[in-house]
């Protein structure tokens, strides 16, 4: 099979056939089902995909650890998959979740809640949406 019938495959057809990277990744974006804001962006290897896929949970690949997880295993902040979704070459992943608490190891209902804007010629941050939900040096205590 030449590579653009393959390519043309993976984009038009109903194989699942996940396009990992080098490193055996791909990448994860999460939102929450009933508001569609994005929760967090993480990566999955094989394993973990199949994991969310059989399960219904969300299950990624840590790329500083080298290990799988599931999210909310340390911190009870659960994420049940309601919908699973490829992008059009099947390297990149759409997770529609409910998600229980935070999402953001920082306590944070979201990993995104810091806006960037042009300031005097810099770049400055500001927060957005930064409550936190939970304590996260209560929840990692080692």
């Amino acid at each position: 099979m030449s590579a653009s019938t393959h390519d043309h495959d993976r984009e038009e057809g109903l194989a699942f056939q996940p396009k990992f990277d080098a490193a055996g990744l791909v990448t994860c974006v999460a939102t929450d089902v009933a508001t569609g804001d994005v929760l967090m962006v993480a990566h999955m290897n094989d394993e973990a995909l199949r994991k969310t896929i059989a399960t219904g949970e969300g299950w990624y690949f840590s790329r500083s650890r080298g290990a799988l997880w599931r999210k909310g295993e340390s911190s009870g902040q659960t994420q049940r998959v309601v919908e699973i979704r490829l992008d059009c070459d099947q390297d990149a992943v759409w997770l529609k979740v409910e998600q229980q608490g935070a999402a953001c190891h920082t306590g944070r209902r979201s990993c995104f809640y810091r806006a960037a804007k042009a300031e005097g010629g810099a770049v400055i941050l500001s927060f957005v949406d930064a409550d936190r939900l939970f304590d996260p040096a209560e929840v990692y205590r080692k």
